[in-house]
């Protein structure tokens, strides 16, 4: 099986199959069709399979012409019918892995997913999770699925891999096709033969490990270690702020250091597909085995009480001003999790809006790339614009994104009071109105 495979993937005859058509399953649905593998994505939205059926692009990282492109020449379509898997040789499951309302691992969409793939799978074919999981997903739940859905044997009938995705929404130097890629498999053959698919679309390194369970633990330390010297840094920032030194100041002096310190900065939260979710899929894991880890589980707790703390210095700012919370005008600038993005999961923003508005606060949004969110079922509309006369009519005007395409100077000369919580307005020489976080 594994010389066959290599044989089809040299010469191009590997017939891909995308899961999942999001932030992830799009752009490598575009980058395997690119690379001269004929792709379908499946999706249960029919939204998004009639968009890419008719070449319309909803993912920021996938070029307009390449993704029509694609689909005029039926190198990519699209379908809601799993029966498709059975004409598929690589399979891709790039579904959410959210967090369920007690904070906990919600793999339905994974389970559901390997459901469907199970009925239709075919002897020869290799499968890879991309989504990330805690340890052991891939070889407790996805394997013992497959093998009971369709009776084939996994390693003698069919590979079964991970490969973690590393997509970071509006980077402009990493996309999906030269990021590096971790692989891990069930057994050398589906390591080298999976590795091999991935080399033959992506221009980044390819990084083999020994299991599934290896490859899964790295995506979630990528994450956590991010987590935890955010939560560092956010804890620091409080203190600072006793201490009426500057935080942002602190970590500009630290990253002069050539050598052994990485520059993280506050904020108010943590936002992303990523980050904020994937420490509690950890800690889940290891309380299986009664093991409690106490330092990522103290960063999640500063990280998730950070839109609170933005709020009371919030309310501080408007006593300042003989305000009270209640009542008061207050325009959240960014909704977005980070900058010059139109990708509002899991954002901060969205928490100190839910908050401010618990305060009886009259509050407002405008993000230049986001005009309505949902959130907790119900739509949210952003103002159109903004201009002196509208940024002048609001008692606070709160920074929570630091878009690149909004006019600080003219903000600063109109607003009453500015609470900068991504230290965008650095360069801005009049602070009078101005705090940052």
């Amino acid at each position: 099986m594994k010389e066959e495979l290599l044989k089809k993937i040299s010469s191009k005859e590997i017939k891909v199959g995308v899961v999942g058509l999001g932030y992830v399953g799009l752009p490598l649905a575009v980058e395997k069709a690119k690379a001269g593998f004929k792709t379908i994505g499946f999706d249960v939205q029919e939204e998004k399979v009639r968009l890419v059926n008719e070449g319309h692009n909803y993912i920021g990282d996938v070029v307009d012409s390449d993704l029509a492109d694609l689909v005029r020449s039926r190198m990519l379509t699209a379908t809601t019918d799993f029966s498709f898997i059975k004409d598929v040789d690589f399979i891709a499951i790039c579904v959410p892995t959210p967090l369920d309302a007690h904070q906990q691992p919600d793999i339905s969409y994974v389970r559901s997913s390997t459901e469907a793939i199970s009925k239709y799978l075919t002897k020869g074919t290799m499968v890879v999770l991309e989504s990330t999981t805690y340890p052991g997903t891939t070889e407790e739940l996805i394997k013992p699925i497959l093998e009971e859905g369709s009776g084939l044997k996994c390693g003698e009938d069919f590979y079964l891999g991970f490969s973690p995705e590393r997509v970071d929404p509006g980077n402009l130097i990493y996309k999906t096709k030269n990021t590096p890629k971790v692989v891990g498999a069930i057994g050398k053959d589906a390591t080298e033969v999976i590795a091999a698919m991935y080399r033959a679309v992506l221009e980044g390194e390819v990084y083999e490990v020994s299991s599934p369970a290896v490859a899964e633990m790295e995506k979630i330390l990528e994450n956590t270690y991010r987590n935890v010297n955010i939560g560092l840094v956010n804890e620091l920032t409080m203190l600072c702020q006793k201490l009426g030194i500057s935080m942002w100041e602190v970590v500009d002096a630290a990253k002069t250091k050539p050598y052994g310190f990485q520059a993280f900065y506050p904020g108010p939260g943590l936002g992303g597909h990523c980050i904020p979710l994937d420490p509690y899929y950890l800690s889940w894991k290891a309380r299986e085995y009664g093991f409690h880890t106490s330092m990522i589980e103290s960063s999640m707790m500063i990280n998730d009480q950070m839109p609170e703390y933005c709020v009371e210095r919030a309310s501080k700012i408007l006593n300042r001003q003989m305000k009270s919370m209640k009542g008061s005008k207050i325009l959240v600038l960014g909704v977005a999790y980070k900058q010059d993005i139109d990708d509002y999961r899991e954002s901060p923003a969205l928490r100190v809006i839910e908050i401010l508005k618990r305060e009886e606060a009259e509050v407002d949004f405008y993000d230049p790339w986001i005009a309505e969110y949902k959130y907790k079922g119900e739509k949210n509309q952003g103002i159109k614009e903004i201009n002196s006369e509208i940024i002048a009519s609001y008692d606070l005007i709160m920074i929570t994104a630091a878009h690149s395409n909004v006019d600080y100077d003219m903000i600063q000369k109109n607003a009453v009071a500015i609470f900068d919580t991504k230290n965008v307005m650095k360069a801005i020489e009049n602070r009078e109105n101005i705090e940052v976080l």
